[in-house]
């Protein structure tokens, strides 16, 4: 079992930045880390992941924008947020799981993960 717990949402003008954190319960350096993001009226989505191996994914909308990282001891996700747009604006979720092996885009499907944080809330104004 892994609990997660995110923070760092927001409100911020287009253009700007945020940073996303993701504290997560116990040492999660054998698990597949994510972060998602949902807008009212879509399904969620994968933004970006990183795998057990430290190698990461990110979705074409996000490319050169955002940042995914975890810090030393591996029980914190990052999610750094720059240039951000309107259309980013979205409840953000971390999450996690003991992936077998996935690359490429299919490791930012939501069904993949089974442990999921409260999500916060990123709103861009124009």
């Amino acid at each position: 079992q892994v609990q997660l717990v995110e923070s760092g949402g927001g409100s911020v003008q287009a253009g700007g930045s945020l940073r996303l954190s993701c504290a997560a319960s116990r040492y999660t350096g054998t698990y597949y880390m994510g972060w998602f993001r949902q807008a009212p009226g879509k399904e969620r989505e994968g933004v970006a992941t990183i795998r057990d191996d430290g190698a990461t994914i990110y979705a074409d909308s996000v490319k050169g924008r955002f940042t995914i990282s975890k810090n030393g001891a591996e029980n914190t996700l990052y999610l750094q947020m720059n240039s951000l747009k309107p259309e980013d604006t979205a409840m953000y979720f971390c999450a996690a799981e003991r992936i077998r092996y996935c690359s490429g885009s299919y490791c930012l499907s939501p069904s993949l993960y089974n442990y999921w944080g409260q999500g916060t809330q990123v709103t861009v104004s124009s």
